[in-house]
């Protein structure tokens, strides 16, 4: 893997996160891929942070590359003799509570003009167990009506479960904003359950 430059790459942190940790012995490895689709962040907010991203659709190929790369992380730190926190009643424990369990987020952009001003918009987004980021990650704003739409919930479902609620809950969103671009009327959804029964 190469050596990723921070600098160059806005995919990675913010100009005062490069500053402050610049200016630390603490400061945050990065590697990718030749192709920049598979990261591994390490010493940023948690320990190590494992990113598979690319442009266009294709979420199978997105979340096997993940797995792929996670099997290759968790292997060599067994290597080591070390092994992720995790417990049977919450899965992994990670730095921030929010993603105790798989720590999973799957996230996907899409442009979303109609829906995103319709006073239904969250309650959507609420019911179907997602949430919604400006591209530039957690508390940045909307980029000319692209968002960041990812799954609100880390416990309670599998990887697999996780990554199938933001496609279909995507596909939904996608539909929705074809049916207000034809000035036709969009559903409110059931309430999606965070927990397996």
């Amino acid at each position: 893997m190469a050596q990723c430059d921070t600098e160059s790459l806005s995919l990675t942190f913010s100009d005062e996160q490069r500053a402050l940790y610049s200016s630390t012995l603490t400061a945050p490895l990065n590697r990718h891929n030749n192709e920049k689709t598979f990261l591994i962040w390490v010493n940023e907010e948690d320990h190590t942070r494992v990113i598979s991203m690319e442009k266009g659709g294709n979420m199978k190929r997105v979340f096997e590359r993940f797995c792929r790369g996670l099997k290759q992380v968790e292997h060599l730190i067994q290597e080591r003799g070390w092994e992720f926190m995790w417990n049977e009643r919450l899965g992994y424990i990670l730095t921030c509570p929010s993603n105790l369990g798989t720590g999973l987020r799957a996230g996907v952009h899409v442009r979303l003009p109609k829906l995103s001003k319709d006073p239904r918009f969250s309650k959507i987004l609420d019911n179907l167990r997602l949430q919604k980021r400006g591209t530039g990650g957690v508390d940045t704003a909307a980029t000319g009506d692209t968002f960041d739409i990812s799954n609100n919930d880390r416990l309670g479902k599998s990887e697999v479960e996780l990554v199938q609620l933001v496609v279909d809950g995507v596909n939904y969103l996608v539909e929705c904003e074809k049916r207000l671009e034809k000035n036709q009327d969009i559903k409110v959804p059931a309430p999606i359950a965070q927990f397996r029964k």
